[in-house]
């Protein structure tokens, strides 16, 4: 017998409810914990391939920093996904998950030289910085051919979103080579001529809070400028158009907008040559694959009363929740409150600040949040933390870093966890702290 297709939120409460059933949330011992819907992820997999025509060579690459695990990495492998890597961490993490070098691009700003050694002797994709990197390349590569894909990366400079920190495009980003600046487009055209092998270009506009339009801006102009590259050559030397990621995640409600369908379409109508076969294409999506098919589960410690308002203590604060608490007003997160056994709290809505562990006054995860009444024993969850958050912990107050536990569901219902991080211990709080 097969079940019916829950809600999100109804898959939500029996993954909760099965997670305390088997101890994977419980006070004392297990306190806070997330939990990476490994059924939702294939899902968003499947609609991102998708979205894009056959007649546009493709490679998508999960952006590793999104969710850095490795075993959530290998499951985005098993996809069809490669992997976008910003810093040797990621790389290394990228090649413990089983991606081919050729899978793989790294894009970091601050590349020393020993990691463009290693990741041109790989065969890793390398998207330059800025001219300085371009010539540290040109040393290395003296010494030894590669077979990398090796592109620039630009700054189209088409302006800012919602969320400034997000934006990687605006007049003054420290991302790529601004293409807009006195001189610097000549210069980089000039790069390309000495160079045969640089057939790649690469740019990100940002990501959450960049609207379609300004993202499509940006690949436009990235375009345009290959093809202004390739009609100064006389031939197609730049073949691949690295359009970075940056779909804006909605933390709303449990709608997947804007879609990746959505996002193409607006390609197509900005920029048609991207889907003429005339270019191989990179992807680098990560928060919108991930962010909405992830939550995080946190116990209730304490409640209490502060200037006729009611607190919630839970275990989940600054540490799995950076952005929120520090920048609450650009990203805030849903909350739902829940009973001892995972299962939703009924009760008239009452505001209530939910705070964290972290020994500071603004470690808030929501102000005057109506919820039912919370009380010692209760749980909170974190709704759409599948990307970030407890994937890229914050080691205030050497708090531990939770399990991390990968779900699935057969079709009969059965609900299955695999251990995708276990929770650090004191033991290695210490070791990372030197002792």
């Amino acid at each position: 017998m097969t079940h019916a297709n829950p809600s999100a939120a109804e898959r939500r409460e029996r993954i909760l409810r099965a997670a305390v059933r088997q101890g994977l949330v419980e006070p004392d011992r297990a306190v806070l914990a997330a939990f990476v819907d490994l059924d939702g992820v294939a899902a968003s997999v499947a609609a991102l391939h998708a979205a894009f025509p056959d007649t546009v060579g493709v490679l998508h690459t999960f952006a590793a920093k999104a969710n850095c695990l490795v075993p959530v990495l290998e499951e985005l492998r098993t996809l069809g996904m490669g992997c976008e890597v910003a810093s040797a961490g990621e790389l290394a993490q990228a090649l413990a998950a089983g991606f081919a070098p050729e899978q793989i691009v790294f894009d970091s700003p601050a590349k020393t030289r020993s990691e463009l050694t290693q990741a041109l002797e790989l065969g890793v994709a390398v998207n330059a910085d800025n001219f300085q990197e371009l010539t540290r390349i040109d040393e290395i590569l003296a010494l030894r051919p590669s077979a990398s894909r090796i592109g620039v990366r630009v700054n189209p400079q088409v302006g800012g979103g919602g969320i400034a920190e997000m934006s990687t495009a605006t007049a003054t980003s420290k991302f790529g080579i601004a293409m807009e600046d006195d001189g610097s487009r000549q210069r980089l055209l000039d790069a390309y001529r000495a160079r045969p092998w640089l057939t790649w270009i690469h740019a990100h506009v940002g990501s959450q809070g960049c609207p379609l339009e300004l993202i499509g801006e940006g690949i436009a102009q990235t375009v345009a400028f290959a093809e202004e590259v390739n009609l100064m050559l006389g031939r197609r030397q730049v073949t691949g158009i690295d359009i970075g990621g940056g779909l804006p995640v909605n933390f709303l409600d449990d709608e997947t907008t804007p879609g990746f369908d959505e996002y193409v379409k607006c390609l197509q109508a900005q920029v048609p040559v991207l889907f003429s076969g005339e270019y191989r294409v990179v992807t680098e999506f990560g928060r919108s694959l991930l962010a909405k098919n992830g939550f995080t589960a946190a116990c209730v410690e304490y409640t209490k009363t502060s200037g006729g308002r009611p607190i919630a203590i839970t275990h989940a604060g600054a540490q799995v929740a950076t952005r929120t608490v520090f920048m609450p007003s650009s990203w805030p997160l849903r909350i739902t409150a829940h009973g001892p056994d995972g299962s939703l709290k009924a009760g008239e809505p009452v505001p209530q600040d939910i705070a964290g562990p972290c020994c500071f006054a603004g470690d808030l995860l929501a102000r005057a949040r109506p919820l039912p009444m919370l009380a010692p024993g209760d749980i909170v969850s974190l709704l759409d933390t599948g990307a970030y958050y407890s994937s890229t912990p914050f080691h205030y107050n050497s708090l531990p870093d939770p399990a991390v536990h990968g779900v699935r569901i057969d079709p009969h219902g059965n609900i299955e966890f695999l251990p995708l991080r276990p929770a650090e211990t004191i033991r290695h709080v210490l070791a990372r702290s030197g002792w």
